[in-house]
């Protein structure tokens, strides 16, 4: 899987851009603040329906323009689709397959896959619990759009649920109608967790052996599942939490506060690790997520690195390179060090400046 080309228009500071990538590897280098990263971010809306930025769409575009639009064109085997992103500051955005809209983004995913990697990696382990909630979503909804429309649903009957139970403060005759929803959040809620273990038990064998590389086998990466409830003692919790969720007229129990926690050599990452562990604690995360992604669809993903090289010392960076050594490679960084001119024959090389982009034959 690779993508072959994509245009942007008031993309962020992108103001016309068309490019054509190359299958193997790409590298957009220049100064800071020109706009590299918004040429990946592009691609990573078009293949998630969100960014890995901002949650909130009208960032997007270019703050002197009403809209912006990105085109791109991606190829699985002999199958080519176009996929299609519109946004207007004021307006929901819009997303078409080969032409054709689509209502919601889980219709989005799978057609094209990535996994990105960026300096913003480091909150995955060293933020708040939402955000490793938010690394397993967007993972699992990339894998399955089942999942995708369990854990839709799931928000759907957990917003109602709370609404009620505001209700229920002003009227308690309400309280015997909880049940109603309390049953479809068992149902949903149950498939969401048993889905995010698979996944972690998965993710966990892989970043394992991916860390233990990394560090000449010095370090022990385990990554464990810490769900609120269990399939087995969700529907306990809710209930037996039912008088303090009136209260607050909120659900304290589901899958909606659970948590991953990272440790190397049994030690807590988060609160122990130095920033080089929780570095590379990311990187062997995310290097777990393309092996899982091309064992679940038989397909590489697009590999999106967002100036990560400054990050990591000279033995990671030829690591990452030799991991990934088979996928498309997008790359972004302020100049090409020497580590990268090693993997980059044949690379496409394009020079970005102030949002516009140059193809270059070297530098």
């Amino acid at each position: 899987m690779y993508v072959e080309s994509i245009t942007a228009e008031n993309f962020r500071n992108l103001s016309a851009v068309d490019i054509k990538l190359n299958s193997g590897i790409n590298i957009f280098y220049g100064k800071n603040a020109q706009g590299k990263t918004n040429i990946l971010e592009s691609i990573y809306v078009c293949a998630t329906g969100r960014s890995h930025r901002t949650r909130i769409d009208s960032r997007l575009v270019n703050f002197e323009k009403p809209e912006c639009h990105v085109r791109l064109f991606c190829k699985r085997g002999k199958r080519q689709d176009r996929i299609d992103l519109h946004i207007k500051k004021d307006e929901k955005k819009g997303i078409a397959i080969n032409g054709i809209a689509i209502k919601k983004s889980g219709e989005l995913f799978g057609t094209l896959l990535t996994v990105i990697f960026s300096p913003e990696d480091l909150g995955l382990v060293k933020e708040g619990p939402s955000e490793r909630r938010r690394f397993m979503d967007m993972e699992l909804c990339q894998l399955s759009n089942v999942y995708y429309y369990d854990l839709q649903q799931y928000y759907k009957v957990l917003k109602q649920r709370n609404s009620l139970l505001k209700n229920v403060q002003k009227n308690s005759s309400l309280k015997d109608t909880i049940f109603i929803w309390d049953s479809q959040l068992l149902e949903y809620g149950k498939r969401v967790i048993s889905a995010r273990r698979s996944f972690i038990d998965k993710l966990n064998d892989i970043s394992a052996k991916k860390h233990s590389i990394i560090t000449g086998g010095g370090e022990i990466l385990k990554i464990e599942y810490k769900p609120d409830c269990t399939e087995d003692n969700f529907e306990k919790k809710l209930l037996s939490s039912l008088e303090r969720d009136i209260m607050y007229g909120t659900t304290y129990q589901g899958p909606h506060k659970d948590d991953i926690v990272f440790s190397i050599n049994g030690s807590d990452v988060k609160l122990f690790g130095s920033q080089g562990q929780q570095r590379t604690t990311a990187l062997s995360t995310r290097l777990a997520e393309i092996d899982i992604m091309e064992q679940e669809t038989g397909e590489k993903p697009v590999v999106l690195l967002d100036d990560v090289f400054s990050e990591l010392d000279e033995s990671r960076q030829r690591m990452l390179l030799e991991s990934i050594s088979d996928c498309q490679i997008i790359i972004t960084c302020t100049g090409v060090e020497d580590i990268v001119r090693k993997y980059t024959e044949n690379a496409y090389i394009f020079y970005v400046e102030s949002g516009n982009v140059v193809k270059k034959a070297d530098i």
